[in-house]
């Protein structure tokens, strides 16, 4: 008998009507199967959909991992909430706000950011107000600086999540190998503080030997590192009241003055910063280990325990910024709060709010120290009861200020960074600097 033979195109067609009688069935009833599962496990499907999140990394001393806190809530919402599928992508912490520029500008960014405290993107009219979602006992639960961080023009735009600031950290085991103390109670008064980073820069002329200096830092738009040293004496950058420009005169120049000296004057730092970038500098402190003090942000604490608990770190303490006319020790606050873009689905909104609000919930508030920050919500307790390091910080959250509420601030941040820098490398005096900075910002306030 003679066997018929099949050409390649009609085996193909016999393979699409196997798999389409297989499967079709699935497809067509999935649907109703998940109607039938729901109803049989009474699950209550507010909303069915896809929400999307982008956040920066926050290092959790737990898991020695950045983005486990929020991964884990992921899930944990997602198994209470069937249907909601939470898509999460990451974003770099020294370019992640340009990522976030460019998605507003191309009208591609996700439903859910960490934006609701920036002035800015507040001002561009294209975050959901929140109000509505909120009770007056829910809004009377955060703390005066965190709810006054996501208010504009009446309206809250946003859900606080974390506080922190700027602190020095101190490399101990330089300041032992040259018989320097740290400062008493973590406080120093500006010719304290650079009395104390001359006995610690020691500049080597033999070769293999390196170089110890006695502080180091970075300038770069939209972080405030070093401006606790600029802010000592008393100046403003942005009037609350009136909102305009007022980082000129003679506090602001003493201030800036101060901050250039370390570099220009005393010499205690290396010679390129002003010029280098933030990873540059911050390996310079926890690599190399040739800076003494380094400022940064209360969450690089976790970084430096970890490094420690590896083997790779050093001993080390923290310490205020110096003391200027102002008599008290002052930082720049960081307020963390997720806002929401504008939703058509009204339904999807209401989603929304309910992610972040569990985002924000107390039991995540207790848990911060894990990322080394502090609750922006009253009545959470003592998260730092047994960490002295941390209880020092958070004593200065109440001198330290927030700056950039202003809804041009990006440029004129951009404008008066860069002038910093000049005055940094010498190009420019710091009476040149201010000058400059005030013509230029003036003209786009």
């Amino acid at each position: 008998m003679k066997v018929k033979k099949y050409g390649p195109f009609t085996l193909f067609l016999c393979l699409v009507l196997i798999v389409f009688i297989l499967f079709a069935p699935y497809f067509f009833m999935k649907p109703k199967l998940d109607k039938i599962i729901d109803k049989a496990f009474k699950r209550n499907i507010e909303w069915r959909g896809i929400i999307t999140i982008w956040d920066y990394p926050r290092l959790d001393i737990t898991t020695g991992y950045k983005y486990s806190w929020l991964r884990s809530k992921i899930k944990e919402f997602e198994r209470k909430n069937p249907g909601v599928i939470i898509q999460f992508k990451p974003l770099d912490l020294d370019y992640g706000y340009i990522e976030i520029e460019t998605a507003i500008k191309t009208n591609s960014y996700p439903d859910i950011a960490p934006v609701g405290a920036d002035f800015e993107i507040i001002s561009k009219g294209i975050l959901e107000p929140l109000d509505d979602f909120l009770t007056q006992d829910e809004i009377e639960s955060y703390k005066f600086k965190a709810i006054s961080a996501v208010k504009y023009k009446n309206k809250i735009w946003g859900l606080p999540y974390c506080m922190e600031n700027y602190s020095l950290f101190l490399n101990l085991d330089l300041f032992n190998k040259q018989n320097v103390k740290p400062p008493k109670n973590g406080n120093w008064t500006y010719e304290e503080f650079v009395e104390i980073l001359k006995k610690l820069t020691s500049l080597k002329s033999k070769k293999g030997r390196k170089n110890i200096y006695g502080f180091n830092s970075y300038i770069k738009p939209n972080d405030y590192t070093i401006w606790g040293i600029i802010l000592s004496d008393g100046a403003t950058v942005i009037e609350r009241k009136s909102n305009k420009y007022r980082f000129y005169g003679k506090n602001a120049w003493s201030g800036l003055k101060k901050l250039v000296d370390l570099k220009l004057v005393h010499k205690v730092t290396p010679k390129d910063f002003g010029e280098n970038n933030s990873r540059e500098a911050w390996r310079s402190f926890i690599v190399d280990k040739n800076v003494a003090v380094y400022p940064g942000r209360t969450s690089l604490i976790n970084e430096l325990k970890i490094l420690n608990s590896r083997g790779k770190g050093f001993n080390f303490d923290v310490a205020n910024f110096p003391i200027g006319l102002l008599k008290k020790p002052m930082s720049v606050s960081i307020v963390n709060a997720y806002g929401i873009f504008k939703q058509n689905d009204k339904k999807k909104l209401e989603m929304c709010v309910k992610f972040i609000k569990y985002l924000t919930d107390e039991k995540g508030q207790r848990e911060l120290y894990k990322q080394g920050v502090f609750p922006v919500k009253k009545n959470i307790g003592d998260i730092y009861i047994n960490d002295e390091m941390m209880k020092k910080i958070e004593k200065t959250l109440s001198n330290s200020i927030s700056i950039g509420n202003h809804p041009k601030w990006r440029k004129i941040d951009d404008i008066l960074q860069s002038q910093i820098r000049m005055a940094l490398l010498g190009k420019k005096s710091v009476d040149e600097a201010l000058e400059d900075a005030r013509k230029k910002i003036e003209q786009i306030e």
